[in-house]
């Protein structure tokens, strides 16, 4: 027996990598998220050409939503230029033949693993956010079958009870990313690891969202102008990151969410999370043409 005996001859991959069957079990599914927002619907994850928790949900939403016309950004903790981030975005390139970008103005669908861009998304853009863990219970109930019954009795006591004991050790809710956050009124849903200065952003956005756990095989959705409220006390307001007082050290920006970069000598500088958000701005600064989009967050607070 030979080596070409036990191989397949090479033929053409499907426009977008992934055969017509799963693109259309993805968009009946899809529809399914959008019509009932916030609701986990269950899907047949794919195997694509990266591992398991490094998007592979995230990348199976853009290649069935992908087009010849498509403009795809793709952003990793808001950073364009990751590994992660490069290697989707040429990936994507390479079987669509879309267009590819860091400018999110320009951009028609964007990828993004725990951020949401800093410029204010339109009606005909599409963020896809890559989710690892989906099942906002499953902190308070491992058992995903009684966490199934929950989310239809709309049973969400025990995350409230959560929130409170955090408030009563802590003085102060410490819940991070993922915050926990009421869609629609009816589902909770957890918003990817976004920072908690992200969540706002989803609420009567624009803007269609949709979110992929390709290892949990769960797609959610938050359609545009839909309500997307974070579990708050009556008496305790819902706070995000003071970054008001932060400046960009690169673009000396300041007013958004910054990553804070330790120095040898115990200080810290910052540096704008959205990378190609600060970049426009230095191109701005050095007096080049540059079109810098409409912000959510003015000055540290949200308009």
């Amino acid at each position: 027996m030979k080596l070409q005996e036990l191989t397949k001859p090479w033929v053409a991959f499907n426009y977008g990598f992934l055969d017509e069957s799963a693109k259309r079990e993805m968009r009946r599914r899809i529809l399914k998220a959008i019509a009932v927002p916030g609701y986990q619907v269950p899907y047949a994850s794919r195997e694509v050409p990266i591992a398991r928790g490094w998007g592979t949900g995230g990348l199976q939403v853009t290649l069935t939503l992908l087009k010849p016309t498509s403009v795809v950004k793709v952003i990793d903790q808001g950073s364009d230029d990751s590994v992660n981030a490069s290697s989707i975005r040429k990936f994507v390139g390479r079987v669509g033949g879309a267009v590819e970008t860091e400018d999110t103005m320009a951009a028609t669908i964007i990828q993004s693993r725990h951020r949401v861009p800093e410029e204010k998304l339109r009606d005909d853009q599409i963020l896809v956010l890559q989710v690892p863990d989906p099942e906002p219970l499953r902190a308070v109930q491992p058992d995903l079958s009684v966490a199934r019954e929950m989310h239809g009795d709309a049973d969400y006591g025990q995350l409230w009870l959560v929130l409170y004991e955090q408030l009563v050790k802590s003085g102060r809710i410490m819940q991070g990313s993922s915050y926990p956050s009421m869609v629609n009124g009816r589902h909770v849903m957890t918003p990817s690891p976004i920072p908690r200065w992200d969540v706002p952003k989803l609420n009567q956005a624009d803007h269609l969202t949709i979110l992929s756990a390709g290892r949990e095989k769960r797609i959610f959705a938050v359609p545009p102008y839909t309500s997307v409220e974070p579990l708050v006390f009556d008496d305790v307001p819902y706070r995000v990151e003071d970054h008001q007082d932060k400046t960009c050290y690169r673009s000396e920006v300041t007013g958004f969410f910054m990553n804070e970069l330790p120095q040898d000598d115990g200080s810290s500088r910052y540096e704008l999370s959205d990378s190609h958000f600060g970049v426009k701005h230095i191109r701005k600064s050095e007096a080049e043409s540059v079109e810098i989009g409409e912000t959510w967050y003015n000055n540290g607070k949200m308009d």
